[in-house]
Order: structure tokens, then sequence, then C-alpha cells
């Protein structure tokens, strides 16, 4: 089943939400057969920890070491993780804990019809015994159905086979997205895809750790095949071809970066004329079978991805394609396999690549399959209980001084024109805000639910939003549908929509405290919001106007301008390690072009925070100088901010990540914004210099 892409810029890496990407981000990890553990209530997090303080270390030279050295040293990332952050990983426990009480109970015994849909869905999952005992049947009739085709020419009606089943089969994405030029309009879109690794890069650079990782990969394939019945030297060639089509289709692949530009991923296409872009790929049994409507033209994200495609179905023998395609199946089912597939599979793709020593208990597994699978099923009753009115109105009045505050911002710039700054306060004047959950709930009554099979709940599942998704076609935009379920901890700015999105998962405590000081909330929620609204006019964001229209609606002298201002935060963010030098090993560090727009919007999201919370403390005849528990309320804000990024992480994620997450890790999150924010400096009486208060800093908003 191929991934449907949506465009929103998110908060945080969140699995299934990234901008569209060569490849997706390494799976969640498969968990442990053992389904006696059952989870204990996770502890409280506190909105501001004054013991994570590293007294020892001086603010103004590495102010993330002063907010967090204490907790980093304090907490070790769990087995079971390979990020363990102070605020989004302990939240996230905490709030799968509570949506797992939900589960349990509907698995037990169900009250509503959504609950038996969600609880059979979750007992399911839990039923390791059935699991095991159906060992790789639940795959073997795709693999019949591959194993009797006779020629490349047969391969679209083979996808659309697998595809109306629900059973993933790699290749290519194809959905149905909005149209980046006209926002009202929903058409089908094309995009490159069928690569298993995280990024072209661990295809194509020629170095001593993606050599290896590629040596591994292949070996990892090889063992997939023979636990699956093949004999070891078939089993050796069938990932030798695995590996050879899937480099080809990292070489035809745009890089990450230049995914990242919106006009490089726009090509609108008539049928006739894609097809003429794939001679070797018939694309009307493929559209005429998927259960699609019908369409004329089409966005092809990634033109030359297809011509490389289309060389690689004349190129490679038939044989080759079935083995890719059984990889693909195999590949896509392992973690919801018998514990011999999916043991293999954490092996590699967890502990391998990203240093997970353990896998995760069974609960959690089930608990985040069932809210990927069914989030706003679940997420109705998680709301009721989690997220009380009062919350919402608490938050509407945050977003309106957030937005005053950056609508100030704006009109201050020296370096924008009035008639860019005109358009910019009309853009965010139109920014949609979305607090908490959907206003209205979508339907899973077609979804077809069993407790006796896992693997065809995930796959019915995977038609479910296939249909769902397949059905916009043609079809007004709905404003009001949502990419995150309620409990998730992450929000998300999307171009297209013009919107902000605050699921109810991350308005809790740490990032929003009824009984925290204005300071921490503006530090932590607040900086969450104005993070999302500058995400309109960053890199990305900045190209399209308040309709979500890509369209250029900037002077070119401002957008020269503007251009000189993010390029000196992507050189200062290409300095920045991700994983310092260790033995033979050298630094790993930021790509500063593919963190732009996050980095852009951390520093301007910190900007406008502060300057939210100074109005709001002198509308109560408050001051930044007041002090609570030793530090003023302006300490308080960026020591807010600051703990929300406290984090460790694995080795091997900080080497993935570097190469695929457009996030910079906690540490730069933190100093890279406050060094660039004079306001800092003066609240912690820094001097020009140092490195938090430097000669030179970069600012955009």
């Amino acid at each position: 089943m191929h991934v449907f892409r949506l465009a929103p810029v998110v908060f945080i890496v969140a699995a299934g939400m990234a901008l569209a990407q060569t490849a997706p981000a390494p799976k969640p990890a498969p968990v442990a057969q053992d389904v006696s553990a059952r989870p204990t209530p996770p502890p409280e997090i506190s909105s501001l920890d004054l013991s994570a303080i590293d007294h020892g270390a001086d603010p103004c030279v590495d102010f993330y070491q002063y907010a967090c050295g204490n907790w980093k040293k304090a907490h070790a990332i769990p087995s079971d993780q390979v990020v363990w952050a102070r605020s989004f990983s302990q939240l996230a426990l905490r709030n799968q804990y509570l949506l797992w009480k939900d589960l349990d109970a509907a698995a037990r015994d169900p009250k509503t019809p959504l609950q038996k849909q969600y609880g059979d869905f979750y007992a399911a999952c839990m039923d390791t015994s059935a699991i095991e005992k159906q060992g790789i049947e639940p795959i073997e009739g795709a693999w019949k159905q591959i194993g009797a085709f006779q020629s490349v020419g047969q391969i679209p009606a083979l996808l659309s086979w697998l595809e109306d089943r629900g059973i993933p089969d790699g290749f290519f994405g194809f959905s149905v997205e909005q149209d980046e030029k006209d926002s009202s309009q929903q058409i089908a879109e094309a995009d490159q895809g069928g690569i298993s690794l995280p990024d072209r890069d661990y295809y194509l650079v020629d170095s001593p750790h993606f050599a290896q990782i590629r040596a591994e990969y292949v070996a990892h394939v090889t063992k997939m095949f023979v636990l699956a019945g093949d004999a070891p030297a078939e089993a050796a060639q069938e990932a030798a071809s695995v590996m050879t089509i899937e480099t080809a289709l990292a070489k035809a692949s745009m890089s990450r970066v230049d995914l990242r530009d919106p006009e490089k991923i726009y090509h609108i296409y008539t049928v006739a004329d894609f097809q003429k872009l794939t001679p070797q790929f018939d694309w009307k049994p493929y559209f005429d079978a998927i259960g699609i409507g019908h369409f004329d033209t089409l966005n092809v994200s990634a033109p030359d991805f297809f011509k490389g495609l289309n060389a690689a179905l004349a190129s490679e023998p038939v044989s080759a394609w079935k083995s890719y395609l059984r990889w693909q199946v195999l590949h896509g089912e392992a973690s919801n396999l018998s514990s011999a597939f999916f043991e293999e599979d954490f092996r590699f793709f967890g502990q391998t690549l990203a240093g997970q020593k353990v896998p995760q208990p069974r609960w959690k597994q089930c608990t985040r399959a069932t809210d990927e699978a069914l989030g706003e099923a679940v997420g109705q009753d998680w709301v009721k209980e989690n997220f009380p009115p009062q919350a919402k109105a608490s938050m509407d009045k945050l977003v309106a001084a957030l937005e005053k505050a950056l609508g100030d911002d704006m009109r201050q710039l020296p370096w924008m024109s009035a008639p860019t700054k005109k358009a910019a306060e009309e853009k965010l004047a139109m920014i949609r805000n979305k607090i908490g959950y959907p206003e209205k709930w979508r339907d899973y009554s077609s979804m077809k639910v069993v407790r006796s099979s896992f693997v065809a709940d995930q796959e019915q599942a995977a038609l479910f939003a296939r249909n769902y998704n397949y059905a916009k076609l043609g079809k007004p935009v709905d404003e009001k549908e949502w990419g995150m379920t309620p409990p998730t901890v992450n929000a998300y700015y999307d171009p297209s929509f013009n919107d902000i999105n605050f699921p109810a998962g991350i308005l809790q405590p740490p990032f929003f405290n009824f009984k925290a000081d204005p300071a921490v909330n503006f530090g932590g929620i607040g900086m969450v919001i104005g993070h999302e609204m500058t995400h309109g006019f960053d890199d990305e964001g900045s190209h399209f106007d308040g309709k979500g229209n890509l369209r250029e609606w900037w002077t070119a002298s401002d957008r020269k301008a503007f251009t000189e201002r993010t390029g000196c935060l992507a050189d200062e963010y290409s300095g920045f390690e991700s994983l310092p030098a260790k033995g033979d090993a050298k630094a790993v560090h930021l790509n500063g072009k593919l963190t732009l727009g996050e980095n852009t919007a951390d520093n301007g999201g910190l900007r406008i925070a502060y300057q939210a919370l100074v109005d709001t403390l002198a509308a109560e005849h408050e001051s930044l100088d007041e002090k609570i528990d030793g530090y003023t309320e302006a300490q308080r804000y960026f020591l807010g901010f600051a703990q929300v990024w406290c984090e460790n992480r694995t080795d091997a994620i900080a080497r993935v990540r570097a190469l695929t997450d457009p996030h910079s890790p906690g540490r730069w999150r933190v100093n890279g914004s406050v060094q660039n924010f004079d306001g800092f400096g003066k609240a912690f009486g820094c001097k020009k210099g140092q490195p938090m208060e430097p000669e030179n800093s970069c600012r955009v908003w």
C-alpha cells in the first residue's frame, strides 16, 4: 500500500507525517511477544524542573547544558527507545498509557459500537498466540500472485490486485492531494518511493559507514527470505536483486533538500504525457483497477524518478521484479508476522539502524497501531476524558496573543517593504486555528475488523485509508480535516490549508499547565504556537499565499533579502554537530538546508512567544523582572523553552536523523535559537562575544 503524502510542516518528527521524502523514516521497531507485561501509571511531568539545571555550566556559554545537564545525566535512554526527551517522550508515554486504558477496557467489555471496533483491533494485535500460529500464512496469497506473473507488462495489474487488498507493495506513491496552485481542488498525484533504507544516500554514498549498512541490509533481506522458506542460495540471489532495483530507484530519486522546494515537486501532466515517461508501465489498467475516479491530469512530483523506474523495468528481468515485490510484501508485513520475522526485522531496523536495545512491550505497539488505524474513533473517548473545554478556551487566548505578536513583528521588520508586509499580514489573518480535535469525526463504519487476524486488520486499515483518500478526487477540500490524531504529542502547519493544528495530546503539562506562571507556559506551548505560525513564512511556507496557493507574493527585492537571511541560518546550523567525532569516525554535521524550515520556525517562534509574554505581563501590570524560585520571569521563559528539548539519543539514531530529519537535535534547537535572540543575553546578563551572545547573529523573523 502506498503512503499517502500529506504536506504539513510538523513540529517534531512523527511517523507518517513528514514532508514528501525520498524514503520512509526507519520503521517503528516491532515488539516483544510477551503480552503479560501491563503498564504502570507514569509520573506527572512538571512544567519547569529546577533539579534538571546544571549549575556548574554557564548559561552564556552553553545554555542547553545549563538548562538540561542534570536531567540528561539522570535520565538514561530506556532500553526500548532510541530518543528519550523530557517533555515529548514522557508526555507521549503518559498519553499512551491513558489510551491503553481505554483500549484495554474496550477489548474486554465494549460499551459502544466504536469501542467494539477499536477494542477488537487492539485485541487482535495483542493475541500473539494467534499471530504465532499463522506464521507466514497471511502473505502466502500475495506471494502466490506475485509468483504467477510472467512479464513486466503484467506488473500494473499485479500492483492493483495487491493494493485492493491493502497489501504493501512499495514501488511508488500514488494518492489524491490538494492542488498546490489551486488549493480548493484535489487532484491525483504520483510520487517517488520504492526503497526500504532511510534515504537515497544509504544506497549511493561511497563511505565505510554506508557500505557497511548496505552489506548488513543485504544480509538481512537474505535472512528474511530464508525464514520464509527459501534456500540460502536462492535467498541471496533474491536479496541481490532487491538491492539492484532499490539502488536504481534511489539514483532516480530527488534529494530531501530538493523535496522541500514546492516548485520542484509540482509538475502537471496529462495522463497521456505521463504515460510517455514510463512506456514500460501501462497506467490505464492500473488506474482503472485501483478504484479511483476518472482524471485527465495529475501532478507528477518527481518526473525523473518515473524515468528511472521505466529504465529499471526495461533492464531488470522478471525474476528480479518478483524478488523485489516479494520483499516489499514481506518487509511491509514483517512486524505483524510471527516472532521469527519481527525479531529479525527489529534486529536490523531497530538495533543496527537506530541503536534500540530491546523491542517495546506489546501493549505499546498495539496502542500505537490502533491509534494509527482508528485514531479518530479512539480519540473521541480520549478527548472526553483528557481535554476539558477550558483547555481549549485558554488555547484560543494564547493563539490570539501570538498572532498579535507576529503581526507586530512583521510591521517592524526593517528589511521588508510595505507591499510584502501588507500581504504577509493578510496571510497571517487568514491562518485557521485547529485546537484539540476535529469538529467532525471520521466515519470508520466501512472498515472491517476481526479479532482473529491482526495482519488482516492492518490490511483493512490500509485499504480504508486508501479508499478514504481516493474518494477525495475532484471534491471540494475539507478545510476541517486533521492530519494527526487527538492523543498525538505534536503540532503542525499545513501550507496548502494555511492552518495550524494542535492536537489535544500536546496541550498538557509540561507544555501547557493551568497552574504554571505565564512565563513557563509561553516558553512551552507559546513557543510551539509561534513555531507553527512562523512555518507559514519560512523558506517553504513563504511560497504559499493566504489561500494556500503556491505563488510568489513577495517583491523581488524582499525575496532576495529573505533568502540572504535564511542563508545565514542554513550556514550557521550546518556548522553544528549532530554526532561528535569518535575514534576513526568523523563528526556528523547537520544539513542546514534540510533543517532550514524548522530552524527558521524555532528562531521565529522563540522571539514571537517572548514578545507575547511581554505584552501579556504588561496588560496584567506585571514585570519580566519578578522572581519565582530565584529566577526572573524572563529567565523562566527561556528555561521553560529549553527544557522542552532536554533529550538523550543513541549515536545510531543521531546519524540517521542528521541525514533524514528536517528538525535539529534538542541541543541546537535550544542553543541555535537563543544565540540569535538578544532577549536571551539580556535575561542572563551575557557579554557580547560569549557563545550565546555572539558578535554576529542570524535573524529572519
